[in-house]
């Protein structure tokens, strides 16, 4: 079962209820993790990383996770110190950022990494040739350096391609690189894109600002907006955000994604290639969806039940259906599509030789349950009915097969 799904530039990857991460796509930095600069059309495990991951990001050509103890670990691109372990030398196998610990989340732009301390401080590095590090230099840094403005009092922090944002305890937003006026409270969430940015306001509904020249903000224009906007629509019953290179999708409370923006290969989902200026249905996803992230130009979704979908660009093999085919609409990832599923099933405590006697169970997914014996010289089972035919011990089996986005339940 998979926790969460990220999106870097071509690439994505997944975390497993265990603690484990999962890459595929786009790999000619060691992004996937895997040892090697291969691409992959379907998810291969990250080196080293198979349990003990809290919380992972993707951004450009790289992959980090939060490990439970605390620290930091980082592959792929490392041109400018963005992987933090010192060097500028790609890595295809995770590698410690230097004195990171005590961390709570982290957020990955396209050349730049950012960290929320425990204590509500943010440590970046990578690129910073626009002030994204917020140490108030243009000098990039190999290691973690503390954003001076913010030592303590930071809720969440989220770094966009060249320049970073946080929401504060407070419910404020600032941003550096680029900064954003007028958000003083009443914010629940916030994501950095490519040249724009969304926040979610505690009362459901969505503003964007910044670049809009693909309809990324969602106001119905093309026109760049220095602050936020309310995006058509979507004033409440929004639950989830995530912004891209040029495109932009929520999750509504319901369980729907509706995206819009950039749409060149497919990204927003709705089975067209036309840009779209306010939030459009992404095909087949109207509800049973508990997160998405939006990459470059490809977009992946977790499912409540704990698949993975994608759709969009697809020349590295990021959408993980096996392929190099752009997909319009959501396609299962291979692998990960899957939500696990458990059977309950209380045998009869006894049985009468000769009398047919009714069997009961239930799978979590709500599937139908079917029953067989292992033990046919003491007893036969009939549908859901087992009848004893000798006095020995009977042996019924109950099992759930899978389907409709459900694996195979472990037999009872």
């Amino acid at each position: 079962t998979i926790t969460q799904v990220v999106t870097g530039l071509t690439h994505a990857c997944a975390l497993t209820s265990v603690g484990g991460v999962k890459c595929w796509g786009h790999n000619s930095a060691g992004e996937l993790g895997d040892g090697t600069t291969i691409d992959r059309s379907a998810p291969v495990d990250v080196s080293g990383l198979t349990s003990g991951v809290l919380s992972i990001t993707a951004g450009g050509w790289r992959t980090c996770a939060l490990t439970t103890a605390g620290g930091v670990k980082c592959w792929g691109l490392n041109t400018f110190g963005a992987l933090g372990d010192g060097t500028t030398t790609n890595r295809s196998t995770p590698v410690d950022v230097v004195g990171l610990t005590g961390v709570a989340s982290i957020s990955a732009g396209n050349s730049h990494t950012c960290a929320l301390t425990i204590g509500g401080g943010v440590k970046c590095w990578g690129n910073n040739a626009q002030g994204q590090l917020g140490d108030g230099t243009n000098i990039d840094s190999v290691t973690p350096t503390d954003v001076a403005a913010f030592s303590q009092g930071v809720a969440r922090v989220a770094a966009g391609d060249y320049h970073t944002c946080v929401l504060t305890t407070t419910g404020s937003v600032r941003c550096w690189a680029t900064d954003v006026a007028g958000v003083t409270a009443g914010v629940a969430a916030i994501d950095g894109g490519g040249v724009h940015d969304c926040l979610l306001t505690t009362t459901g509904g969505v503003k964007c600002w910044g670049s809009n020249g693909n309809g990324q903000l969602g106001d119905g224009t093309f026109t760049q907006r220095p602050t936020p906007v309310d995006v058509l629509g979507l004033t409440s019953g929004i639950r989830g955000l995530a912004a891209g290179f040029a495109h932009t999708c929520s999750v509504t409370t319901a369980g729907a994604v509706k995206c819009w923006g950039y749409n060149n290969t497919g990204q927003v989902g709705d089975g067209t290639q036309m840009d779209q200026l306010s939030p459009a249905s992404v095909s087949g996803l109207a509800s049973g969806v508990a997160s998405v992230d939006a990459g470059g130009n490809h977009t992946c979704a977790l499912t409540a039940g704990g698949g993975v979908k994608c759709w969009g660009w697809n020349v590295s093999g990021q959408l993980g259906d096996g392929t190099n085919s752009v997909r319009l609409t959501p396609v299962n990832v291979l692998g990960l599509s899957q939500a696990a599923q458990t059977i309950t099933f209380t045998p009869p405590a006894s049985l009468t030789i000769g009398v047919a006697t009714p069997l009961s169970a239930t799978a979590s997914s709500g599937l139908t349950v079917t029953f067989d014996t292992w033990t046919p010289g003491s007893c036969s089972v009939a549908g859901n009915v087992v009848t004893a035919l000798a006095g020995e011990i009977c042996g019924i089996r109950a099992s759930q097969a899978g389907g409709g986005g459900n694996a195979p339940a472990p037999q009872q």
